[in-house]
């Protein structure tokens, strides 16, 4: 199986894309979403998170594991969702929009582990499920916080599965990997 990659053009693709979905939803247009023949990775059905920030703290964060459309599509629900469906904030007001930083991780597919020590911290995400509850934190998610991969797992489990800080003993466990990048990527 070859490995996924993006190429710089690609990625700023989808960078743009999800700047102009945004800019669309304010003024009740939608852009045209045919993705360029000269990127046919953008075509792969993948699940992906676009994250929002504004000066420097989260303001919206949306994914989805799902891999059942492409992901130049995927990522331009994600970022919509993202701005104005994330219950932890308020929807993204229109003044908000050139300050924000937007990024995107692009998933690989789950992989179910049996236990922390297949954890990588920094390579790898955690998805937490039992029953109904399940929870995920992306890969830099452990860089950023400085956790150990048992708080990294704590906090999964108490904070985004809603299981207690040991629920995830009793749970599946999955890992996966994530291309991240980000508009300031590409400005600084």
């Amino acid at each position: 199986m070859k490995t996924f990659k993006l190429s710089n053009e690609e990625k700023e693709y989808l960078l743009k894309s999800a700047r102009q979905t945004l800019r669309d939803s304010f003024s009740f247009t939608s852009t045209e979403s045919v993705v360029p023949t000269q990127y046919p990775e953008l075509t792969s059905k993948c699940g992906a998170f676009v994250s929002l920030h504004l000066q420097k703290k989260l303001r919206g964060c949306i994914g989805t594991f799902s891999q059942d459309k492409p992901l130049y599509l995927q990522v331009r629900e994600m970022a919509f969702s993202a701005a104005f469906s994330d219950p932890r904030f308020n929807s993204l007001r229109e003044e908000e929009l050139p300050m924000l930083q937007i990024e995107i991780s692009v998933l690989t597919p789950l992989k179910k582990i049996s236990g922390p020590s297949d954890i990588i911290p920094g390579k790898h995400g955690i998805y937490i499920r039992k029953g109904f509850y399940s929870g995920t934190y992306l890969p830099q998610v452990i860089k950023e916080t400085g956790w150990s991969v048992d708080e990294f797992l704590g906090h999964c489990s108490a904070e985004k599965a809603g299981l207690g800080w040991d629920g995830w003993k009793t749970a599946d466990l999955y890992t996966y990997e994530a291309i991240v990048f980000s508009e300031e990527t590409f400005h600084n």
